[in-house]
């Protein structure tokens, strides 16, 4: 059974970046064609997928974000991170870390929706 932690500050100011960790148990984030995500849910919204980092160390990004953004790993931890700078109010959000896997389909690849999720964490910004 994987399990995924979110850890990190519940309050940050606005301009600062914003740093979480996810902590994954139950499976190792180098295994072979998954992908480990970020996605965020703003109050009285939708979530949004923000990026993600794969199995190899690849890293995509949502291009609304990509500018802000930047998701790492630390694979002797089993860990991998996001770090969002210059952040305003608007980013303040319930925040996960979720795992997908890639599969083919047609001879196209696509990314699945998250099997397993994290519980969320949430992160306010304000002065």
């Amino acid at each position: 059974q994987v399990q995924l932690q979110e850890s990190g500050p519940g309050l940050v100011k606005p301009s600062q970046t914003l740093s979480l960790t996810c902590t994954v148990s139950g499976g190792s984030i180098t295994t072979s064609d998954y992908y480990w995500s970020w996605i965020r849910q703003p109050p009285g919204k939708g979530l949004e997928w923000m990026g993600a980092i794969a199995y190899d160390g690849s890293t995509y990004y949502s291009p609304y974000l990509k500018r802000h953004t930047s998701i790492s790993r630390d694979t002797s931890k089993n860990q991998f991170s996001l770090q969002l700078s210059s952040v305003t109010p608007e980013d303040t959000a319930v925040y996960y870390c979720a795992r997908s896997f890639k599969y083919c389909s047609g001879g196209h690849y696509y990314l699945s929706p998250p099997d397993y999720w994290g519980q969320g964490t949430q992160v306010t910004v304000s002065s």
